[in-house]
């Protein structure tokens, strides 16, 4: 199959290499320099860049003034995101943004995504579960009573909390139904505990005590928890591809300069074959993460649901971002070790998001699971 960008996706990239361009990682402190949060906010500057350069309106149609591009665009962005470290919840606004105008109903539509395109609302995902690997769905419970939906629960670490305007839960109902609620971050019944990431960055514990959320205001159709979460999943496959590119090349750049008697460490064929080994896993983690895009964007039938392809490029995101930042770290020596040299963040942020993604193991069950429920003979 073709993996050529088109014209429209290739200005999304481009437009976002603009924005980026500006971005200084090193300027965040690190986060073990600093008692608590490396910052109370995300970087509300860099937000308004985006939306000036409708960065963040790249899923809504033009009704809502958006571009009406796929998951391949903003994954292209958040690619690039990456590799700057940028402290704005792009992927939490774009991917429920998205499900929203996939799954909503109009009323919920024409209140949030003309907004949340502009930057005047923010959105973030409660996505993991009360302990941070049980199922997200079942952190939560939902009841139908009248117009309403009564919820209650706790949600961990759920990323940009304090600072998003409307959080998307997923609960569950007795009928043994996913559905997903907009919970306003201000509401009776919602209480957020705070919480620091491996990044330095503030996350927060979503506590739900009898909230009352208005029927229009809950996606309840089948299908809409499962293929948001294959879509942060993927763009988070995205985030780990442009860290690690960027990584690869702070220590192409280091091993190139430093020298050990009297040549450059690079041309040490020790050096050369562990940069060309991670080399490789980002070429795979590119591979997978663009048929993983591919299968949510065309949603296209195939032998397996787009979940196996998904699974593939969470296998490779979170083994080979783990493998390129420890490989740098060893070839950067002594410098590797310094929290006040700029790859100390890039490690913290990449051991963050391998975490996120979980262990390959798990995600090699699961598509062992499909392989058997789906077989290719």
């Amino acid at each position: 199959m073709d993996f050529t960008f088109t014209e429209e996706q290739q200005a999304a990239a481009e437009a976002a290499r603009g924005v980026f361009a500006g971005v200084a990682p090193d300027t965040v402190p690190s986060p073990s320099l600093v008692p608590g949060a490396v910052a109370d906010d995300f970087d509300r500057a860099l937000w308004t860049r985006l939306a000036e350069a409708d960065l963040l309106s790249l899923l809504l149609d033009a009704e809502y003034g958006g571009a009406g591009l796929d998951a391949i665009a903003l994954c292209l962005v958040l690619r690039e995101s990456a590799r700057v470290l940028a402290r704005v919840p792009l992927l939490e606004t774009s991917a429920a943004a998205a499900a929203v105008q996939a799954y909503g109903g109009e009323e919920l539509r024409s209140a949030l995504l003309t907004r949340a395109g502009r930057g005047e609302t923010v959105l973030t995902v409660a996505a993991m579960g009360r302990t941070g690997h049980d199922p997200a769905e079942l952190a939560v419970t939902a009841r139908r009573e009248g117009d309403e939906w009564i919820l209650d629960g706790a949600q961990t670490a759920v990323p940009w909390a304090h600072n998003a305007d409307f959080i998307v839960v997923p609960a569950h109902t007795t009928a043994d139904r996913t559905l997903l609620a907009v919970v306003p971050r201000i509401h009776q019944g919602v209480g957020l505990g705070e919480q620091i990431s491996t990044t330095g960055e503030r996350l927060g514990e979503l506590r739900l005590e009898s909230a009352r959320i208005a029927a229009r205001d809950v996606i309840d159709a089948d299908g809409a928890w499962e293929w948001l979460r294959e879509l942060l999943t993927t763009g988070t496959c995205a985030l780990a591809l442009g860290l690690g590119e960027r990584v690869l090349a702070m220590t192409s750049e280091y091993t190139g300069k430093r020298e050990q008697f009297g040549y450059p460490v690079a041309t040490f064929q020790a050096v050369a074959v562990q940069a060309a080994d991670r080399y490789i896993d980002l070429r795979a983690m590119e591979a997978t993460l663009w048929q993983a895009a591919w299968r949510i964007a065309s949603r296209a039938p195939g032998v397996l649901p787009a979940s196996g392809d998904v699974a593939v490029a969470k296998i490779w995101a979170s083994e080979g971002v783990r493998r390129v930042v420890q490989t740098a770290q060893h070839l950067h020596g002594g410098f590797g070790a310094d929290v006040e040299y700029p790859l100390h963040r890039y490690h913290a942020w990449a051991k963050h998001l391998e975490l996120q993604l979980g262990p390959a193991a798990a995600h090699e069950e699961a598509l062992g699971d499909l392989l058997a429920a789906h077989p290719l003979g």
